[in-house]
């Protein structure tokens, strides 16, 4: 029985590859770049072994015509599907190539200076920390113990607090024309609350994107991680997916991205288990600078709970940055400079 099994699943393979990936034509797409930057020209060209006459090629990127020798500017970074339709001998047909385009320029990197250090809950395992009209609001997680909290970052006090429900894990959260929006981890749904009284008043689903991790806004749209290298953009009316960027430097896209803060035109990102953040272009998912605050982890209390940082957020008013990390006992206010 399982050989007859085996022999099945080889000629249902064999029949696949025969439909899906033979090219009668020979036609294949051919980039001179072995490896594509952003500001690039394409120069792209097509195989053509058989000497078909070829009449016209039109090339597309991702859906919108380029032509030959296009310079990759105004384009998202990440991969990209670049497809020629080919009229030859009176015929028509299509094929495409998926390339990966990389920025252009090396993040800088930044250091940081303390400005203040605050008392944190050490039970809280940080997911997202946001402030708004002067307010600080966190999102924890785990199972059982997952809330939404709205504290006073001088001293630690719990001001309100919700709790949620015991199957879902608390993830990051942004708040936007007086309602905070929370995701959670793999549940696929997110809640929006009032901001003044805390009452939940919808929920939503989530669309492409791969699981709930990090929330953001740029005061129109919201901004969300799913812990690959995407960031997905958001409809503030409908919560749906209209968009996303790749995130890559000038090496590689950067995964597992976690909490996010909009600040000052960019999004800096939490890379998870790594103590850093990215800052991230948001038209193209550049990676322009990238700050370490590993050492911050060795100034808190070290104990059998202590996870890896994550929680970051502005305060416009006093231009510093709040940081803190899951089941840390202290929150810092930071200055960012260049090294």
């Amino acid at each position: 029985m399982h050989i007859y099994k085996h022999i099945i699943v080889i000629c249902l393979a064999v029949l696949f590859i025969n439909c899906n990936s033979v090219n009668e034509t020979g036609f294949s797409i051919k980039t001179n770049n072995k490896s594509i930057l952003l500001g690039d020209t394409l120069n792209l060209s097509i195989n053509n072994p058989k000497k078909l006459d070829i009449e016209n090629v039109t090339y597309s990127l991702d859906g919108k015509i380029i032509d030959a020798n296009t310079i990759l500017n105004d384009v998202t970074l990440g991969s990209k599907t670049i497809t020629a339709a080919i009229d030859y001998n009176g015929e028509s047909t299509e094929i495409s190539k998926t390339i990966k385009i990389f920025n252009n320029e090396i993040p800088s990197i930044y250091t940081f200076e303390i400005v203040n250090t605050y008392p944190h809950d050490i039970t809280s395992y940080t997911q997202g920390l946001e402030f708004y009209n002067g307010e600080l609001y966190e999102s924890t997680g785990q199972r059982k113990e997952s809330k939404l909290r709205k504290v006073n970052f001088e001293t630690g006090e719990v001001l309100k607090n919700i709790d949620l429900a015991d199957n879902y894990f608390g993830e990051g959260l942004t708040v936007l024309n007086d309602k905070i929006y929370q995701l959670t981890w793999e549940a696929n749904t997110g809640f929006i609350y009032d901001v003044n009284s805390f009452e939940k008043i919808d929920s939503f689903k989530y669309g492409k994107s791969k699981e709930g991790w990090g929330l953001c806004n740029d005061g129109n749209k919201l901004y969300k991680s799913d812990g690959t290298e995407k960031i997905w953009t958001l409809n503030p009316e409908n919560l749906t997916e209209e968009s996303h960027i790749e995130i890559y430097t000038e090496k590689g896209k950067i995964p597992s991205l976690n909490e996010l803060e909009w600040i000052n035109g960019k999004i800096y990102a939490n890379i998870y288990q790594r103590n850093g953040v990215a800052i991230i272009n948001p038209k193209n998912g550049a990676v322009e600078g990238v700050i370490d605050f590993e050492p911050l982890k060795k100034k808190v209390k070290q104990h059998d709970e202590l996870d890896v940082l994550n929680g970051i957020a502005y305060h416009p008013e006093r231009k510093t940055i709040f940081v803190t990390g899951k089941n840390w006992d202290k929150l810092f206010e930071v200055t960012i400079k260049k090294k």
